[in-house]
């Protein structure tokens, strides 16, 4: 225990008195040997149910478990304390504290007196395996009676304590013993389940700890300070202390609340200290006080609160007297009372200076009044007062000193009012006080205003205690006069000397719209303008003209201020638009801008062009030249550019383009020659002047183009071509180029060299040529010449070509016989510019006949089976053509007698020929052939005539009884289809003009008597005829064997349709039996 605790003597009929002890602690009743003894012991934090429960230090030493008999207690000291004020006067002697012996006590932490109740069933088991670790570290010394308790007890005592006095309370003891849980390995480590519910646990282990902290104890309590003390929480394990798990520093937050215990509380302080001094309180004042400990970002629940109460002490100063009336001869004071600070006021004491000034203050008044009245004083007389007030223990401090006036005479007359501001409506005026008017005395003041010209006088515009008024619902520019009277309880003033003040004037109206003044020029324009109908009140002291360019232009710009109303616009661009507005200034402001007026420019032609510049590179014929606006366009867009062009020698400038492209191309120049180029542009208003000139020299160029070349023929088949040198351009022509061709847009080039003539051979006689010739240089080549033709002169016609023998077949001549003639044809040659007379076939030696102008010839009266040469050549007026090729034809043998035809039996569908009875001549039987003929006369009859082309013929039927007979002929294409009628007429012949190769066709025809008789006209068909069947077929061009025989081809006759299926049944047959034999390998195997 800390300090002396004050204990009574003890009483001889064995009752207790009222004991006086610290804050913080409570007496504790022991009889020993049937002597009661009072030890006063701290008191035992109280139980907060929800709190955490940790174990935790006492915060103060323990005390003895028991009281040693009066022998063994030594002298006590010779400190002795004044009597205090309480239930009795008696005398307390000091008590030591002893610690040599001590009381063990069970460390069952489940006592009766709270700290049982956890905050929950986590927080419950982490305790009981705390329990567990500590009662296995202690041992044997469970039982053991003489080891100390680990935190002391309280007993039951009927004292309270209240502002360090005991009023009763009632406190149980506990065992306080704790143990510091720890996160690492070492001395009292509990193992739990799992990282994250171990570290859980000691979280909230450690929350407990730091909220096991015990109230603060007040002391030292005065009126307006407090000492406030606490102890860090407690860490006790069964007496012992691990100080390796305590925190070497806590933090602390100290609240406080003034309304209640379960008021509201405020930090106070926030520190690491476990004492503090409390100060700025209010006396005789009931508080609070709650500690809360905190630890590496951990807060504990506050502690209980402590309750003490300032002492009380003389009351505030009070605030100064105010005066409630006075008059010439007394002055009424009034006053309210300061905070009693916890003792009642008993006096008010009031000091004056007697109105001497001098700053000595003597009592006019001590009572517990709040107001008083000082009489027997002069006429504006001033007095200072002061107050203080006292209870019992003590005097206030003097409020601040005041100054009163009695009341006098009628104020004094007043300075004149002043004028501070002025506006166009309004006057702000202010005055001063009278001299000689004491400051507190009331006085009031009226202002009166005249307006000159009204003739109504002076008339009052404000009655107060104010000393500024504004004056306000004036005219503009208007004078008035002012004077103020002051007044007061005794009377009135006499008018201050009257001033004069004006409103200022307003600002003027707009301005009217300006207007142009004569001609408007291309620099230059005058304009001119009303003043505004309204000045303002005040004369215009000037105009002021903007001017903005463009007709939108907003732009503006100050071109003009003065006092005359007019004003030339110059130095301004032709054709352009400009905006004029102008406003006036006066002593009232500037008014409001005009209406804008839109003046536009006449143009005016264009300036000077830069000159022209060459737009990349010369070439020889032609400049390509590029050139920019003029700098002043005139006020008026260009429109258009001219450009004139000079030879340097000669001034003779010409125009050669314009447009209004900034760019153009001059062509038809010559090369390497200097040309002088000018320029100028041209707006609305016409053109302007040239530019400088520029002076443009042309590239050399190729040459010019050559005349036309002249041909001189030679002969049928050799022509000379000659030609010029043409212009060379600067450069020496290098060469030539001649071309030469049968057709004039495909000619070839069939000499290149530096000669100018040519001579070409191998040309066709009577044959129009075409020729053309271009010269070249370094530089380039030249434009071709014009194309000139000339034909070569006619010859003897060419070779006959394409001599060959006409088959058998072709030949429709009855009078041809293959053993003793020969059938040739060949194609017409080139005539060669003169007409084919004739032909001249040479068949042997000096065998040669002369036909006409044919190309098919058969020559007659030859040996049968007999080789012969044929040659022919064509013969025109010019002479004979050379030979053609040779060919060799053989004639046939000649062909045996016809053989004997007999029918040896016949039947209705059937009959039976024989033949054979003739006897050949020369021939063996082996190579005899009998070809077997059968006319139809019925059926319709079919010669081909190409392969797309076919013509079939019928018999011709006589009328009948006059009348007419026509046919109808049908064909029907394949075995499915249908018959359709192709032709219907007169006729007994028609050419099918629609075959197809490989196909079949059958065709019938029908004949039709057209009767005409009463009833009308009548057809009456007749049967149709056999059907006939025609197979179209290319036709093959007759093959030769050799070039000494000529075989005539023969047409094979078409399969039947027996034939077709049969070819058909086999292919089927063939590809059944391949894809079973497919199957049967690739499948099955």
């Amino acid at each position: 225990m800390s300090g002396p605790a004050q204990v009574p003597m003890m009483s001889p009929n064995g009752s207790v008195p009222p004991i006086y002890v610290p804050p913080g602690y409570a007496p504790q009743v022991i009889e020993d040997n049937g002597v009661r003894r009072v030890v006063v012991v701290p008191q035992a934090p109280e139980f907060h149910p929800g709190g955490h429960t940790v174990l935790h230090r006492s915060p103060h030493p323990p005390l003895p478990g028991f009281i040693p008999v009066p022998t063994m207690m030594p002298p006590p000291p010779r400190h002795m304390y004044s009597p205090v004020t309480g239930a009795g006067d008696m005398t307390t002697q000091y008590m030591p504290q002893y610690q040599s012996s001590q009381v063990y006590g069970d460390v069952d932490a489940h006592s009766t007196h709270g700290r049982s109740n956890f905050r929950d069933e986590r927080s419950s088991k982490t305790y009981e395996r705390l329990q567990k670790k500590l009662k296995d570290r202690q041992g044997t010394q469970k039982d053991k009676m003489s080891s100390p308790p680990s935190s002391p007890q309280k007993c039951p005592s009927p004292i309270n304590e209240h502002n360090g006095l005991i009023k009763g309370q009632n406190a149980g003891g506990i065992n306080t013993g704790s143990a510091k849980i720890k996160s690492g390995k070492g001395k009292g480590v509990v193992q739990v389940d799992t990282e994250i519910e171990e570290k859980n646990e000691e979280t909230k282990a450690f929350e407990a700890l730091l909220s096991n902290i015990v109230k603060p104890v007040a002391s030292d309590i005065q009126a307006r300070t407090v000492v406030l003390t606490w102890s860090p929480p407690s860490s006790l394990i069964n007496g012992e202390t691990d100080e390796s798990t305590v925190p070497e520093l806590y933090g602390y937050e100290v609240l406080i609340s003034s309304t209640g215990k379960d008021g509201k509380y405020k930090s106070v302080y926030v520190g690491e200290e476990t004492n503090i001094t409390l100060n700025d309180l209010k006396p005789a004042t009931d508080y609070h006080a709650k500690v809360q400990a905190e630890y590496n970002s951990i807060k504990g629940t506050p502690s209980e609160a402590e309750i003490f109460t300032t002492l009380s002490c003389e009351p505030d100063i009070p605030n100064p007297p105010r005066i409630a009336n006075r008059t010439k001869n007394s002055l009424t004071l009034q006053w309210k009372a300061p905070s009693d600070n916890g003792s009642k006021i008993q006096n008010f004491v009031l000091e004056w200076d007697e109105g001497k000034g001098n700053g000595e203050f003597c009592q006019c008044y001590m009572g517990s009044q709040k107001q008083f009245k000082i009489t027997k004083l002069s006429p504006a007389m001033g007095c200072k007062f002061r107050l203080s007030a006292r209870n019992d223990y003590g005097t206030s401090g003097f409020s601040e000193e005041v100054l009163y006036y009695t009341s006098g005479c009628a104020p004094s007359m007043p300075a004149s009012p002043v004028l501070t501001k002025a506006g166009i409506t309004w006057l702000s005026l202010q005055w001063s006080k009278p001299s000689g008017t004491p400051s507190d005395e009331g006085i009031s003041y009226i202002l009166e205003m005249e307006e000159e010209t009204s003739g109504y006088g002076f008339k009052p515009k404000y009655d107060g205690e104010d000393l500024a008024y504004t004056v306000k619902n004036l005219r503009r520019s208007t004078k008035y006069k002012f004077k103020v009277i002051a007044y007061n309880s005794e009377g009135k003033s006499n008018p201050s000397e009257v001033v004069e003040f004006t409103t200022c004037p307003d600002k003027p109206g707009i301005p009217v719209k300006p207007s142009v003044k004569g001609k408007i020029h291309s620099h230059s324009f005058k304009i001119t303008w009303d003043p505004p109908k309204d000045s303002g009140g005040a004369a215009i002291n000037k105009y002021v003209v903007e001017m903005a360019e463009g007709s939108n232009g907003n732009k503006w710009e100050m071109i003009y201020s003065g006092a005359t109303r007019e004003h030339l616009c110059d130095r301004l661009n032709p054709g352009c638009f400009y905006r004029l507005r102008v406003y006036c200034i006066s002593d009232g402001g500037q008014s409001a801008v005009s209406e804008s007026l839109l003046v536009q420019t006449p143009a005016v032609p264009p300036g000077p062009c830069l000159p022209p510049r060459l737009q990349g590179r010369p070439k020889a014929k032609e400049i390509q030249l590029r050139w920019g606006p003029p700098l002043v366009d005139g006020g008026s867009p260009i429109s258009c550019y001219s450009v004139e062009m000079s030879p340097i020698e000669k001034d003779e400038p010409r125009e050669v383009y314009q447009g209004s492209e900034v760019e153009c191309t001059v062509s038809s120049l010559l090369p390497g020659k200097t040309y002088s180029f000018r320029l100028r542009a041209a707006n609305k208003m016409g053109f302007g002047p040239f530019s400088e000139k520029c002076d443009i020299t042309t590239a050399p160029g190729p040459p010019d183009q050559c005349k036309p070349p002249q041909v001189t023929c030679k002969s049928a088949t050799c022509a000379q071509v000659n030609w010029e040198v043409p212009l060379s351009n600067g450069t020496d022509v290098t060469e030539y180029r001649l071309e030469w061709g049968g057709v004039e847009g495909s000619m070839q080039i069939c000499y290149c060299g530096p000669g100018l003539n040519y001579e070409i051979k191998g040309l066709s006689p009577a044959t129009t040529y075409y020729c053309r010739v271009q010269a070249l240089s370094v530089v380039g080549a030249g434009p071709f010449s014009e194309v000139v033709a000339c034909v070569t002169p006619p010859s003897v016609p060419g070779i006959v070509t394409c001599l060959q023998e006409i088959s058998d077949d072709e030949i429709e001549n009855p009078h041809y016989s293959p053993s003793t003639c020969l059938a040739i044809s060949w194609e017409k040659p080139c005539d060669h510019g003169s007409e084919i007379l004739s032909y001249s076939i040479d068949f042997g030696d000096k065998q040669s006949l002369t036909v006409g102008k044919v190309t098919s010839y058969i020559i007659n009266n030859l040996q049968p089976d007999t080789t012969y040469r044929i040659r022919i050549q064509a013969l025109n007026s010019l002479g004979a053509g050379p030979f053609s090729h040779m060919i060799k034809l053989k004639t046939k043998p000649l062909p045996p007698d016809p053989p004997r035809l007999e029918c040896v039996a016949f039947s209705h569908q059937n009959l039976k020929l024989k033949w054979g009875e003739g006897t050949p001549k020369t021939l063996s039987t082996d190579s005899i052939q009998y070809h077997l003929q059968m006319e139809d006369k019925n059926g319709p009859k079919i010669e081909k005539v190409n392969d797309h082309i076919c013509e079939i013929t019928w018999e011709c039927l006589q009328p009948m009884k006059g009348d007419p007979v026509i046919y109808s002929l049908q064909v029907m294409l394949g075995k499915d289809s249908e018959f359709k009628q192709i032709y219907k007429g007169p006729d007994s012949s028609f050419r099918y003009s629609s075959l197809q190769l490989n196909c079949e066709y059958r065709f019938r025809v029908c004949a039709i008597r057209q009767c005409q008789d009463s009833l009308g006209h009548q057809d009456l068909v007749g049967p149709y005829s056999t059907t006939v069947l025609f197979i179209s077929q290319r036709t093959e061009p007759p093959a030769n064997t050799n070039r000494d025989t000529v075989e005539s081809t023969r047409t094979r006759r078409a399969l039947s349709d027996e034939q077709c299926a049969a070819v058909i049944l086999v292919l089927f047959a063939f590809f059944s039996i391949l894809i079973a034999f497919i199957i049967q390998y690739f499948v099955i195997k």
